[in-house]
């Protein structure tokens, strides 16, 4: 691992960017992060082993402005990217935007202003997707789900989050408060995908005063070459499935780490579920026969059968789960 470091000013924030093949969408989010109205800012780059010159032009950013830093490492994933960059913040608060996204110029300078305003350990705006193919614009959270907030602690924050049902664990829509970070030595986990559903989750229980703008600052592409959005068959879809089943036992295990210590509110074991059952919404979609028979045995091998009636919760998803596990019940026996 190698990096390149620039003198800066002490920042307000530290924006960790990790960096793989990120093509020329990078050029479109450089520029919205250098267009930024806050400037008290260091920038981090980790260039997690890009092979489509990305890294390169990293490196000629931080030539131009002191308040870059690249470091080079060979190809881990995102969650080592972040965490490479979080070893080595100075910032008061981070963040962590994806290097193929835009972001709205007042978006750090209205977080980082809450934040300070308030004495917040986190802040967070809303966000939009947009559609690269068709160019439409969908809110990322609807104002009839969710509005505006005054300063509320971590759990409660979470719950309301959660229950609009439109709620993304994604860690670019926030900043967070880096000592708290380091004080509970919270990692991303490498190799899991979607690891900011465990992370933020985690960080919320630990957070006491968090406040939510319901302003749109952050884009989010949705385009074929996203790891998010990338249509899966067979084998890679069973290898990608098993990675929610990964996030349920996480959460359930954090659920029962910290049921004693905060309100644990309906919507945090209704949230196993959920993600356990969009493992088997994927049965229903994939058209191997075989790949589908692999889903629904680690669906029983993990235990996650058992872990969805755990936790679910309410009627509706109580309904869902029970036609679920009579369909897996009779696959099974296929």
């Amino acid at each position: 691992m190698t990096m390149i470091t620039s003198s800066s000013a002490t920042a307000r924030l530290s924006v960790i960017v990790p960096l793989y093949n990120a093509g020329e969408m990078f050029v479109n989010f450089m520029a919205s992060l250098l267009g930024q109205s806050l400037q008290e800012m260091e920038i981090i780059i980790v260039n997690d082993g890009s092979t489509d010159g990305s890294g390169a032009k990293a490196h000629r950013y931080a030539k131009n402005d002191p308040r870059i830093t690249v470091i080079d490492q060979e190809n881990c994933g995102v969650s080592c990217a972040r965490n490479t960059g979080l070893a080595v913040a100075k910032g008061n608060y981070v963040t962590f935007p994806d290097a193929d996204d835009w972001l709205y110029p007042t978006l750090y300078q209205t977080l980082v202003d809450m934040a300070e305003q308030d004495e917040l350990d986190v802040a967070q705006c809303n966000g939009e997707r947009y559609f690269v193919g068709s160019k439409r614009i969908k809110p990322l959270i609807p104002v009839d789900r969710l509005t505006s907030t005054e300063v509320l602690e971590g759990p409660l924050w979470l719950r309301k989050a959660l229950a609009t049902k439109r709620y993304l664990h994604v860690v670019w829509l926030g900043i967070y408060r880096l000592t708290l970070i380091r004080q509970l030595g919270l990692l991303f986990e490498p190799g899991l995908h979607h690891q900011d559903i465990p992370w933020t989750t985690e960080l919320m229980f630990n957070v006491r005063r968090a406040r939510y703008t319901q302003e749109i600052l952050y884009r989010y592409y949705i385009h074929n070459r996203s790891i998010s959005n990338q249509k899966r068959t067979g084998l890679k879809n069973v290898e990608y499935q098993r990675h929610y089943l990964r996030i349920a036992e996480r959460l359930e295990d954090i659920n029962r780490r910290y049921r004693n210590k905060i309100k644990m509110y309906p919507q945090f074991p209704i949230q196993v579920t959920h993600e356990a059952l969009s493992v088997c919404h994927s049965i229903r979609r994939e058209p191997d026969p075989v790949a589908r028979q692999t889903i629904i045995k680690d669906i029983f091998t993990s235990g996650t059968h058992k872990r969805m009636i755990r936790n679910a919760r309410g009627i509706q998803q109580w309904y869902q789960l029970l036609l679920w596990l009579r369909r897996l019940y009779a696959w099974r026996q296929r």
